[in-house]
């Protein structure tokens, strides 16, 4: 163990010597890996399309590609898919991410090349760690087990060599072997498409292990913590697991899940990590202990651009680098990477809190918002309101989603919501008006749209019996892996689907 730890220590400060060059170079890595990512698909069909052997320069690529969207490079991923090489890019992909397609109904599928899959996602999970032993010298993670609640894998029958699952099951699929020692529970388990049973097999299989660290989404890891504690008859999860110290999340919003951690896990020491981790890249760690934003890593294989969010539905929205962001604007993210994706509009939107060094903020999507009436509420409102809603009112929230009321003869617009409570508020009326007050403070064109409700009326609230939303993503087929609620619509078809399950 000793040696294994002295591996380790040296491969981290090497490490954290090159995040402490990409901090200190940003814009020289990033024009670096310009270069490199279209000099590697010069011979693609991608590649020869827009003549890449003659890009010389962001200027020349930016004019002469366009803005892509998954329906845009979806005709591309499909001959992949069936085997074609050298489509989007030049090495051999046999692995595909199935996205839940959060943007709609679809689900997509993402190349990941070997290139994204070590440079990127690897890369990441490594660089997490390192960064998280950086700033706890003290820690003892190597001395137990990493559980990390996955989704499926399957083979597509479309090509008898080409893989798909959730990003986080190909991960899985593809470590290494070294790596499979520091994880739980086994892959027979972890990689179980049926999610109800994975859970149950998943609580009894690590119930015994020493588990010192735990990855995944906030929804199904409190399953799982929930079916442990029932199966153990314990109250919290440090009776079991008396050495975990560290929980990384990522892909929605922790702060409405905050108040359930700390019942599950009691204690003060416990670390909270926040990742920005996609099928599509590995693009942010939270870098600092107690922080609030995500360090913008910049060495994966990943080139970087920016649309200002007012000019996203735009017909020809001009992008900008990293030298151009602003502190403080919410921009869409574009990426163009080595697994062949290329000015790719991800869908998700950031602001920066820093840029020196670069750190971010994910603020919501592109598509989940509610602008029928001009508010423009994004979800990072969405969240602050209702955590100082529950905090006025003793509520803890387990999921919820939103819409908007439009005109009729009768009364004017609105939002309506949907919310699940593990903790139900002591005032439901108050918890509106703080809602509503807060939406208010932190968005000034949903205060001007409420004002003398000319526009907006109160909002109007539904209180979900436990489960509704866990019954509504089973019958969509979306329960497990990276599937998560869609948290802001602005179209009511959501609501009315799950009004239809409560009312």
């Amino acid at each position: 163990m000793t040696l294994v730890n002295s591996i380790f220590t040296w491969l981290m400060k090497k490490r954290i010597h090159q995040i402490e060059l990409f901090i200190k170079y940003p814009i020289e890595v990033q024009q670096e890996w310009f270069r490199s990512l279209t000099a590697d698909a010069r011979e693609t069909e991608w590649g020869r399309k827009f003549d890449y052997k003659s890009i010389h320069n962001y200027q020349t690529f930016q004019e002469r590609v366009p803005i892509q969207t998954y329906e845009s490079l979806h005709p591309y991923i499909e001959r992949m898919i069936a085997g074609e090489t050298n489509i989007l890019w030049h090495s051999d992909i046999k692995w595909f991410a199935k996205s839940s397609g959060t943007t709609n109904n679809r689900s997509k599928f993402i190349p990941v090349s070997p290139e994204s899959l070590e440079e990127c996602h690897f890369k990441g999970g490594k660089d997490l760690i390192t960064l998280y032993c950086h700033n706890n010298a003290q820690t003892k993670i190597f001395t137990g087990k990493s559980l990390v609640l996955g989704g499926s894998h399957q083979i597509n029958q479309l090509h008898p060599d080409t893989f798909y699952g959730d990003l986080s099951a190909v991960i899985i699929k593809n470590l290494p072997i070294w790596a499979e020692f520091h994880r739980t529970p086994d892959l027979s388990i972890a990689l179980m498409e049926n999610y109800e049973e994975k859970i149950e097999k998943m609580a009894e299989a690590t119930k015994n292990v020493n588990v010192t660290n735990i990855a995944g989404v906030p929804t199904w890891t409190i399953l799982l913590a929930r079916k442990i504690l029932e199966i153990t008859g314990e109250k919290n999860l440090l009776a079991i697991w008396p050495n975990l110290e560290l929980y990384t999340h990522g892909g929605v919003s922790f702060n409405p899940y905050q108040e359930q951690f700390n019942n599950l896990i009691p204690s003060s020491t416990i670390h909270y990590i926040e990742t920005y981790n996609a099928s599509e890249g590995f693009f942010g760690i939270q870098d600092r202990n107690h922080a609030n934003d995500l360090l913008l890593m910049l060495d994966y294989g990943i080139f970087y651009e920016f649309i200002p969010l007012e000019q996203i539905q735009q017909e020809n929205p001009k992008a900008i680098t990293l030298d151009d962001v602003e502190i403080g604007k919410n921009y869409a993210l574009v990426i163009s990477t080595n697994g062949g994706l290329w000015r790719y509009l991800i869908g998700d939107t950031i602001r920066f809190t820093s840029t020196n060094p670069y750190r971010i903020q994910i603020t919501g999507r592109t598509k989940h918002f509610i602008n029928a009436f001009g508010e423009e509420l994004i979800i990072e409102n969405a969240e602050n309101a209702l955590k100082i809603a529950c905090k006025h009112t003793q509520a803890n929230i387990t999921d919820y989603t939103a819409c908007p009321i439009y005109f009729d003869n009768k009364q004017g617009g609105g939002h309506e919501w949907v919310i699940e409570f593990e903790k139900e508020p002591n005032d439901m009326e108050l918890f509106t008006y703080f809602l509503d007050e807060t939406l208010k403070k932190i968005n000034s064109d949903y205060e001007a749209k409420r004002f003398k409700d000319l526009a907006l009326r109160k909002p109007i609230i539904h209180k979900a019996p436990p489960q509704t939303f866990y019954n509504w993503m089973k019958k969509r087929n979306k329960l497990g892996g990276q599937h998560k609620v869609p948290r802001l619509a602005n179209d009511r078809s959501y609501v009315e689907e799950i009004l239809k399950m409560i009312l």
